[in-house]
């Protein structure tokens, strides 16, 4: 039994790449842009006993390019090692990782339209991130079929 070989690189696979980091983190900026100096959401949240912290634009930019970089990591070992479900695997791990950053809003104490913001971005990174790196990732090739001859005469 063989092993299927990823087919060759497209042409411009890094920069695809490239672009759903920097697409994730921008359109991360863009919901909080739209939500905090636009809409005027009081981008401040409370966890626990420690005090309030404001979600400036450093703070999304940082979080969501860490996130968006994880992610290709991520995609890069599974292809590495598991090439024949990397795709697979690497969306169905981001689809969980997105639900579950989802869940510190549950408690934290801020105001709807704060956690709002705070659930589109995560939403947004995802957006941008999921489809490209998707589309990044090399698909494998299905093994050939053996050769096989016909019955001896």
């Amino acid at each position: 039994m063989s092993t299927p070989a990823p087919t060759p690189d497209r042409p411009g696979t890094r920069a695809l790449r490239g672009l759903a980091v920097l697409g994730s983190v921008a359109a991360a900026l863009l919901v909080w842009l739209v939500g905090d100096p636009v809409l005027g959401a009081e981008m401040v949240f409370t966890q626990g006993d420690q005090d309030p912290q404001d979600v400036g634009a450093a703070a999304i930019v940082l979080f969501s390019a860490a996130a968006a970089l994880l992610g290709w990591a991520l995609l890069a070992v599974l292809e590495r090692f598991a090439s024949a479900r990397a795709r697979t695997v690497w969306t169905a791990v981001a689809v969980v990782v997105l639900a579950l950053s989802c869940v510190p809003l549950l408690d934290v104490e801020a105001t709807g339209g704060t956690k709002a913001v705070l659930a589109l971005t995560h939403f947004a990174v995802a957006a941008v991130l999921i489809p490209l790196l998707r589309r990044a990732s090399p698909r494998v090739a299905a093994p050939a079929a053996p050769v096989t001859a016909g019955p001896a005469a």
